[in-house]
């Protein structure tokens, strides 16, 4: 179920935390359960990848000591945990918000096309596991009714792509001539994704500067503009690690990168200051 993976799913307090209104307390509670809700989803996807990519698993360098592709787990106990985690999930999630269940159930059927089929299609793959961070990121928002804006659309979007293409980059960087073990990998190039991850990148900041100055206050001190600058350390520190190839696991970054959580940590104090003053 990889929990150390779940880090990721704390993006569902992006919305509620962008808008102001993440303690309150019609708020906190449908966001934390939007949390939990993502947590045992992502771990029932997961444990149907490693079913179906299992021979695959076992020629990867560190995947092939994964339970199900190392004979740990069998593939029938971890297909009745995943439909388990999954149909908890969704009823969870529909007695929070109808429009959060439908999201997850979209998330879950994206996701299964995704193992089934779709991760040996290039370009599509990266779509559709940004598509997954995207959806977690609108989740808190639609799990207690906040209107999403554009600009956070963007961000979300983009910023998703970017570390998405960051992790193709490092795997093909690491894994080189075992790169096959993925067979979209083998249609990509180092400076195919190393242009979308820049693109990306560059559309994130220009969206998130964009989403800053609207959001400011007149008078007093602009905290949104302010944390631009920690916003563009935080997306040069990750880029850092995706051209060193440390990024085919984002969530070692987040867990691992002292500097990067120290840069994190000011956005979001920052950010915060922002949003109180509003």
């Amino acid at each position: 179920m990889r929990p150390r993976q779940w880090v990721k799913n704390l993006l569902v307090l992006a919305a509620p935390l962008a808008a102001g209104t993440l303690l309150e307390r019609s708020v906190i509670g449908p966001t934390l359960l939007a949390f939990l809700c993502f947590c045992l989803a992502s771990g029932a996807v997961y444990l149907i990848n490693d079913c179906l990519d299992r021979d695959s698993d076992r020629l990867h360098p560190r995947k092939r000591l994964r339970p199900v592709a190392s004979g740990e787990l069998t593939r029938v106990s971890a297909s009745v945990c995943a439909g388990a985690l999954a149909t908890v999930s969704l009823v969870v999630a529909w007695l929070t918000s109808r429009d959060f269940a439908v999201l997850l159930a979209a998330y879950l059927v994206i996701q299964l096309a995704y193992a089934l089929w779709l991760k040996h299609e290039p370009v599509i793959d990266l779509v559709i596991v940004a598509s997954g961070f995207l959806l977690r990121a609108l989740a808190g928002g639609v799990a207690v009714g906040l209107p999403i804006s554009q600009w956070f659309l963007l961000v979300s979007g983009f910023g998703s792509l970017f570390i998405v293409a960051g992790k193709r980059f490092s795997e093909i960087r690491s894994l080189g001539s075992d790169a096959g073990t993925r067979r979209s990998l083998i249609r990509y190039t180092e400076s195919y994704l190393r242009f979308v991850w820049s693109l990306a990148a560059s559309a994130t900041v220009l969206s998130y500067s964009l989403w800053a100055f609207a959001e400011n206050v007149p008078g007093g001190v602009p905290w949104h503009t302010i944390s631009i600058a920690p916003f563009i350390v935080g997306v040069l520190r990750y880029a850092v690690d995706i051209d060193a190839a440390k990024a085919a696991e984002p969530e070692d970054i987040v867990w691992g990168d002292r500097v990067l959580q120290v840069v994190g940590l000011s956005w979001l104090v920052v950010v915060c200051l922002g949003v109180l003053r509003a």
